[in-house]
């Protein structure tokens, strides 16, 4: 008689079944995921294959094939890098490079170089080097300083021509920072008060030729207004303004009798008047 506690041998076939293939799915993984902004790279016993697995789950062979994921997404690095301009000047720069991978060379890329630490250190970090010191060698030390957007332009263009090659997209180049010796620092600083120091001189010569100017053409103006009203002010004229300006009173003179209204009548008009 069977006893009732003891499993049947299908459900033990099933248990054994499902604890051998939690093993081989654990530990075989017949299947990759792979992410958001990567790519695989698809190797047969070690060896790059041309297939490139985009995101999503893929199913391999165990053992036979591995997958290697890169990401694609766009990556910042800041690199140091030392140079000379064209006249002798030595420059340090900090500059961030914004890269990343093209999708359909992940392979090469790492066959060629491997994952990305390897690309910044063996590829980007000598190619910035290089275009910054050739960049830098075609100005001088004032041009670098005031034509940076166009030494940038030129680290950028120069930058993506080397690293198209490998497979490496530059997405942009910045210019944190451009240091030159404690020297030519204080050079420069020197050079920008003196000239500020000449604007201000210049200003204030300019000014003061302003303001003599000013003066002489309002002298000339006084002269000249002068001179308009010695030629119209008659006798006439004088009397008219006398006139106009009579509150009605005359003058009083002091005679025999005491103070007595003072008329001053001209003969000619009296003559006239008879």
């Amino acid at each position: 008689m069977r006893s009732n506690n003891s499993f049947p041998p299908q459900l033990i076939f099933y248990l054994i079944g499902g604890f051998f293939l939690f093993l081989i799915v654990g530990f075989l993984k017949p299947f990759v995921i792979v992410n958001a902004g990567e790519r695989g790279v698809v190797m047969k016993f070690g060896k790059v294959q041309d297939t490139i697995f985009d995101e999503g789950i893929h199913p391999v062979i165990p053992v036979v094939t591995t997958v290697e994921k890169l990401s694609v997404r766009v990556q910042k690095n800041d690199i140091k890098a030392e140079a000379s301009s064209r006249d002798l000047q030595d420059i340090k720069m900090d500059i961030a490079v914004n890269w990343h991978i093209e999708p359909t060379k992940v392979n090469k890329i790492f066959q060629q170089v491997g994952d990305e630490g390897q690309i910044v250190l063996r590829i980007i970090n000598p190619a910035v080097s290089e275009v910054v010191k050739a960049a830098t060698a075609k100005k001088n030390a004032e041009e670098i300083i005031t034509k940076r957007t166009e030494l940038k332009q030129e680290i950028d263009n120069q930058l993506q021509e080397r690293l198209v090659e490998y497979g490496i997209a530059v997405d942009g180049v910045s210019l944190v920072n451009i240091s030159f010796s404690p020297e030519f620092a204080k050079a420069i600083e020197a050079k920008q008060i003196a000239e500020q120091e000449a604007k201000r001189a210049e200003f204030e010569a300019a000014k003061a030729e302003q303001q003599a100017i000013a003066e002489v053409n309002r002298a000339k103006g006084q002269a000249e207004a002068q001179r308009l009203q010695r030629q119209t002010l008659t006798a006439e004229l004088l009397q008219k303004q006398a006139i106009e300006k009579w509150d009605g009173k005359f003058p009083l003179v002091l005679g025999g009798e005491g103070a007595l209204p003072f008329i001053n009548i001209d003969s000619k008009q009296l003559k006239n008047a008879k």
